[in-house]
Parts: C-alpha cells; sequence; structure tokens
C-alpha cells in the first residue's frame, strides 16, 4: 500500500512537471498587447493570420493609447499601441529605452449632414473657423469661396466634437494647431479640449457619427475609417501645396512621402507631400529596446521581434484591404531598422 502510495505521488508529480513545462512553453508562445482602439480592427486581422501561420498567440486590447502607453510602463503588457509618439515624460517614466514603429497610417475627416451630401472642399481656415464656432452658416462667404460651382443652403452649422479623450481629437487638433494661429492660441493640441461653448460633446465616433446623421447642418470629425465603413460623407481638405485632396487610402499614404527621422518621430499632419492628404497621421506600436526584465526569456523576446518583423513586411498587405493606408517603403526600412535595434541582455535578437 505503501509502495502504491508513493508511486502515485511520482504520477502525480510527474504530470505537474510536465504540466508546468507545457505551461511554460505556451506562455513562450503568447504575447499581450494593449493601446489605441483606431488600429485594432486592422491588429485583429494580423494578430488572427499570424497565429495561424506560426501558432502564436497574441492578445490585443483596445483601451485607448494612454491606456497602452501606461500599461507598457507599467509593464504589464509586452507591446503598447498609441496614435501619438510618447512624451518626454512618459519616455522618463518608462525607466529605460522605449521603441516605436509605426503599423499604418489613419486619418481624420470632416464629416457632415447636407441635403444631398456634395463633396465639399475646406480650406484650413475654414475648419478652423468652423470648430471655433466663428463661422455659423453653410452659405458663409468663405465656404462659398471654395465650392463656386455649388448652391449652398441658409442652415445652421451644429458643431460636433469628441467628449472623451482620443488619438482622433489629439490628430485633428494637432493639425488645426498648425494651420491657425488663432485655434494654436485659444485651443491648442490635445487628447481633450477645451471646447466653444453651444458645442456638443458625443463619446467616440460612434457618438459623433449618431449625431451628424441625424441633425441637419451638423458637422464633426471622425476616423476616416469610420466615415468609410459607415458611408459617410466627407469633404476634401487643402493641403499646403493648394490642392484639395480626398481622404483615401493612397492620399493617406502620400502624406508620408517625407523625411522620416530614425526613431519615426514625425508629425504628418499639414504635411509638405504635394498628393498628402493633411490630417494623417501614423500609428505606432511600442515596446522596450532591452527585453531582459521583469523575467522575461530570450525566446518570448524572439517572439515579439519576429512579429514585429512580419507585421512591417508581410503584414502589410493586409492593410488596403481593410481601409486603412500601408506604410511607405521608407517608413517600412526605418521600422526594420529598428526593430533590428532590440536586445536581450545586450545582445541583438534579430541579426
Amino acid at each position: 500500500m505503501l509502495k502504491l502510495g508513493r508511486r502515485f505521488g511520482f504520477i502525480v508529480l510527474v504530470f505537474f512537471l510536465m504540466l508546468a513545462g507545457i505551461t511554460a512553453f505556451a506562455a513562450e508562445k503568447e504575447l499581450i498587447g494593449a493601446g489605441a482602439t483606431f488600429p485594432q480592427p486592422l491588429y485583429s486581422k494580423l494578430f488572427d493570420v499570424y497565429n495561424q501561420q506560426n501558432r502564436i498567440m497574441i492578445n490585443y486590447q483596445g483601451i485607448g493609447s494612454g491606456g497602452g502607453i501606461n500599461q507598457l510602463v507599467k509593464k504589464t503588457v509586452d507591446f503598447g499601441g498609441t496614435d501619438a509618439f510618447m512624451t518626454e515624460k512618459e519616455l522618463k517614466d518608462a525607466g529605460t529605452p522605449v521603441l516605436h514603429i509605426p503599423t499604418c497610417l489613419g486619418a481624420v475627416v470632416v464629416t457632415y449632414n447636407l441635403p444631398g451630401n456634395p463633396k465639399i472642399n475646406f480650406t484650413p481656415d475654414v475648419v478652423a473657423d468652423i470648430f471655433l464656432g466663428k463661422i455659423t452658416k453653410w452659405n458663409d462667404a468663405k465656404i462659398i469661396a471654395a465650392n463656386k460651382d455649388m448652391r449652398l443652403p441658409d442652415l445652421s452649422i451644429s458643431v460636433v466634437h469628441r467628449a472623451d479623450g482620443s488619438g482622433t481629437t489629439y490628430i485633428f487638433s494637432e493639425y488645426l494647431t498648425k494651420v491657425s494661429k488663432e485655434w494654436k492660441e485659444k485651443m491648442g493640441t490635445g487628447k481633450s479640449l477645451n471646447w466653444p461653448q453651444g458645442q456638443i460633446g458625443q463619446k467616440g465616433n460612434p457618438g459623433v457619427a449618431g449625431f451628424v446623421t441625424q441633425t441637419p447642418g451638423a458637422v464633426g470629425y471622425v476616423e476616416l475609417l469610420y466615415a468609410l465603413q459607415n458611408k459617410m460623407p466627407y469633404g476634401n481638405i487643402k493641403n499646403k501645396s493648394g490642392r484639395f485632396i480626398e481622404p483615401t487610402t493612397k492620399s493617406v499614404s502620400s502624406a508620408a512621402n517625407v523625411k522620416i527621422p530614425d526613431d519615426t518621430n514625425v508629425s504628418l499632419t499639414d504635411t509638405e507631400a504635394k498628393d498628402g492628404y493633411p490630417i494623417s497621421s501614423f500609428t505606432w506600436l511600442i515596446f522596450y529596446k532591452e527585453q531582459n526584465y521583469g523575467g522575461r526569456t530570450k525566446e518570448k523576446a524572439d517572439t515579439l521581434a519576429r512579429l514585429l518583423v512580419w507585421m512591417v513586411t508581410d503584414g502589410q498587405k493586409y492593410v488596403e484591404p481593410l481601409q486603412y493606408s500601408a506604410l511607405s517603403k521608407e517608413a517600412s526600412e526605418k521600422s526594420m531598422k529598428i526593430i533590428k535595434s532590440i536586445t536581450y541582455k545586450g545582445a541583438a535578437i534579430i541579426k
């Protein structure tokens, strides 16, 4: 009986050791990320395809850019997602160097509700004046000047904006800060703003879209992807080269045809690119340069690095079919250089 008990105990011990080994192995084959909601549909597709090809589970939670940065700083995720490059303070809080790689581009569009929903041309000053509350009628002389062949109604403009902190607001306000001195002085750039009295705040793209579609004369801003998916009208914006540019996946990609620094910390709003849509932006994945922290293994670090390589190379073919804008050749090359700088105990992971 004693021998049987010992044998049973030995079998149980072996079982638990095997289970622990399997669990440890599985942990190396799983990555956790969190952050920006804008690229979440794309990431869901990419991570599903990558799992099918490589048996690597990637769990990404869309909790907003600020949340992604915060979770990376706390070291509770393997990587974060953000629509805005980390600030100096955020980088300092991280303690050790954090790298950024762009994965795709997105854009913010001005959407509206007018009879027949014509394609309206907007100049930078008109966009600023509308959202500052200075232009209050659709047949204002400034709007007519850019749309001379169009009959615009004598209809009041109802402005709606994001009530929640968002990367969309950050991109939109960063653009307006560059093109309007008055906007820069009164509003500035941020994920949340102190909007003029009388304007309506709504939560998320769905909230803004709902108000616009239900309110004649309304105007707001949403992500291009959301406007396309929900068949919402949106205007052309005059860019720095003096061209009225329609926001498309191609014109948004073209916005990145500028000099990109080695760390990819570049603002694409009010782009210098001749054919670029001016309210465009990269979205980034962020991660620690040195991967030997918090008990992480070399295998885990290697798993992350190989995923990142795939996302900026072969994974790019899945970007445009989902109505996002793909990286330019230069942006992809810069990203690869950054990935190759990832280390484990000081040694490069990707040779």
